[in-house]
């Protein structure tokens, strides 16, 4: 990891702090993380790139959410074309590793009290390698692997989150998380999965009450 692109907003600053610190913090987990890299200026463009295998490699503005400001470049000079117009607008970015064999998809992991109580695949529309539903993306259920459950558990602890949405990707060395989500959404994965998720959290709090340290803001 080289830096990071810094914003002049103030808010724009902690919220990219938030989401580096996060990375960090998963990055201690070891394995299940995509190869990731940053960088403080764009003088050295070919070595960000290569940091990440090279092209297609995603782009990622680190204030998005939702799939907006998720890039795909197909080639080199698409990635470097992209980075110094992110760069010239003062944007907090980071690249990643494209896993390919997803094929448009990814898994969303609802994690209630170390367990995962619900699991959804998202399917992004034809021609469209982001999974988010908002993007006219589709999901339905799904069974999870053992490996899958213990990633999605893992992760949310080292997250210190009781209830959190964990987001990853089936590539060919296992199960790769993109983003533990504090404030994850109801609506869709209740939708796809038919299960009572936001009775799950009822339940929990209702056993555990103020001794649980429940970090997440639950969306509808």
């Amino acid at each position: 990891m080289m830096g990071v692109f810094t914003a002049n907003p103030s808010q724009a600053i902690s919220r990219s702090r938030n989401k580096l610190h996060c990375l960090q913090l998963l990055a201690r987990e070891g394995t299940g993380l995509p190869v990731t890299g940053f960088a403080n200026s764009t003088k050295d463009i070919d070595g960000l790139i290569k940091t990440v295998a090279g092209a297609p490699l995603v782009i990622k503005l680190l204030e998005g959410t939702q799939g907006i400001g998720v890039v795909l470049a197909e080639t080199y000079q698409a990635a470097k074309s992209v980075i110094e117009a992110f760069r010239g607008l003062d944007a907090n970015i980071l690249v990643q590793e494209f896993i390919q064999e997803t094929g448009g998809a990814d898994l969303r992991c609802f994690v209630v009290a170390d367990k995962v109580v619900a699991a959804m695949k998202r399917q992004g529309a034809e021609g469209e390698f982001r999974s988010n539903l908002h993007r006219g993306g589709s999901a339905q259920r799904v069974k999870l692997s053992a490996e899958e459950r213990l990633t999605a558990v893992r992760f949310a602890k080292a997250m210190g989150l009781r209830v959190a949405g964990v987001d990853m990707l089936r590539s060919n060395h296992g199960p790769v998380v993109m983003e533990v989500n504090s404030s994850p959404g109801l609506e869709g994965i209740e939708t796809a999965t038919r299960v009572d998720v936001s009775g799950k959290i009822i339940e929990f709090l209702q056993k555990y009450g103020g001794k649980a340290r429940v970090r997440a803001r639950i969306e509808g």
